[in-house]
């Protein structure tokens, strides 16, 4: 199921850090902390190892815009290249 807007703005911290995925682009995710900061994530693998990246934080980043940076990183590893080291 894709994230709205609604459900990103509403999200409150737990006890844990926790992950909201989006069911548009695979491996992104909303990831809440404790604290109350959310933080867009890109989980995805390069040269055989999972990693995990960074696409900032919202609402400084909003939904449609994690989604282009996620879509533009997920391009890089169609090309082979890491998005990261870019």
């Amino acid at each position: 199921m894709a994230l709205s807007d609604v459900a990103v703005r509403t999200a409150k911290p737990r006890e844990a850090v926790y992950r909201f995925a989006d069911g548009r682009v695979p491996g992104l995710a909303l990831e809440v902390r404790t604290t109350g900061g959310k933080f867009w994530r890109l989980r995805y693998n390069y040269d055989g190892r999972a990693n995990m990246m960074s696409l900032g934080e919202y609402p400084a980043v909003g939904l449609a815009d994690a989604r282009e940076k996620a879509l533009a990183a997920r391009k890089q590893l169609d090309a082979g290249q890491s998005p990261v080291q870019q």
